[in-house]
């Protein structure tokens, strides 16, 4: 009898276990279904209401002479998000390339590589962020980033610590995901590298807000959030309605997409610190134009960004959102090195 108790003990861990990814795994499919559906709804509309037809620019075919496919236009069309070579896509910054031209194949060798490099960065990263509060935060059923038993220099210091490793991680996941699908795109669908420019564009670097959001970070929902709450806002209350309105979409469909971790997830903890990053644009063209830039826009930006993220990040971690599994979870010796930091 005493030989059976340490295998109902292991099935009881292993058990939990494999519930523990599965509750994960579910909320990962709710999440991308959730979000789809809001991308094809807010396109479906807008594509409802536009009284000009897309026009697909010129682009190179492996011949190098331009030429028509209907399908493939309609495919691109419907997953191209940015809207590169589309002529609605005109205005909007692209980063310069990273990756060798020279041939497909060393253009996706260097993606490939560039994309399992920011995996195991998003994963570090991640299971570091964990380390900070396992019970809490570091699992599913979540937990404020702010510690009430430190003083409050102190209690600050570390959640604003804890934000900037997830933006971190968030900005090497999105990096990650973009390049594996590059390398899909160019050996599988034969497009050429100069249909998927870089997606971001070093981040930290920004200057200013404006610069942040409209050059340096990726442009994904750019076109969605400007479509459902930019034009609108920009009717009824102009130029800065608009930007306050295109944010505030942003924080809306940001709290739509923590739902599905958590149906009780607070509206406000998304929508407020989305809205003043608009509110920050606002400010930094009242006071200084179009000029904010040097060390001291770096400065400016740097702390407006935390200041806000720290009420973002603490959103996604009373969810349960910072406590979910990265790739370097069942990795062992890439996780007890970080372990025991």
């Amino acid at each position: 009898m005493s030989m059976g108790q340490p295998k109902f003990a292991f099935f009881n861990i292993d058990l939990q276990v494999n519930s523990y990814y599965i509750r994960i795994d579910c909320h990962i499919i709710e999440l991308i279904s959730q979000l789809s559906m809001i991308c094809i709804a807010a396109r479906t509309l807008e594509w409802t209401v536009q009284t000009k037809p897309f026009v697909r620019m010129a682009r190179r075919s492996s011949t190098d002479v331009p030429k028509q496919n209907l399908v493939l236009d309609a495919i691109d069309l419907v997953c191209n998000l940015r809207g590169c070579g589309w002529d609605w896509s005109q205005g909007m910054y692209v980063p310069p390339e990273t990756h060798p031209t020279s041939s497909r194949l060393a253009f996706a060798i260097s993606a490939l590589a560039s994309g399992l490099k920011h995996i195991f960065l998003s994963g570090t990263i991640h299971s570091a962020v964990k380390s900070f509060s396992p019970d809490t935060f570091g699992s599913v059923d979540g937990g404020t980033i702010f510690d009430d038993t430190l003083p409050p220099h102190l209690r600050y210091l570390r959640s604003s610590i804890i934000a900037l490793l997830c933006a971190f991680a968030v900005y090497s996941l999105i990096k990650a995901n973009y390049e594996i699908i590059v390398v899909i795109c160019i050996l599988i669908f034969r497009q050429n590298p100069d249909q998927c420019p870089p997606l971001i564009d070093s981040p930290w670097r920004a200057t200013s807000l404006r610069e942040f959001w409209s050059r340096r970070w990726h442009q994904w929902f750019r076109r969605i959030f400007i479509f459902l709450g930019g034009k609108p806002f920009s009717l009824l209350f102009g130029r800065i309605g608009g930007v306050i309105g295109t944010f505030l979409a942003s924080g809306f469909i940001h709290h739509l997409a923590l739902l599905p971790i958590d149906p009780s997830s607070e509206m406000w903890r998304m929508v407020l610190p989305f809205g003043m990053m608009g509110a920050g644009m606002v400010i930094e063209r009242a006071v200084s134009g179009n000029r904010t830039g040097g060390w001291m826009g770096w400065v400016w930006t740097m702390c407006w960004m935390v200041l806000w993220g720290n009420v973002m990040v603490d959103g996604w971690a009373r969810a349960g959102m910072l406590g979910s599994p990265s790739v370097v979870d069942g990795a062992t010796p890439i996780r007890q090195p970080i372990e025991r930091l």
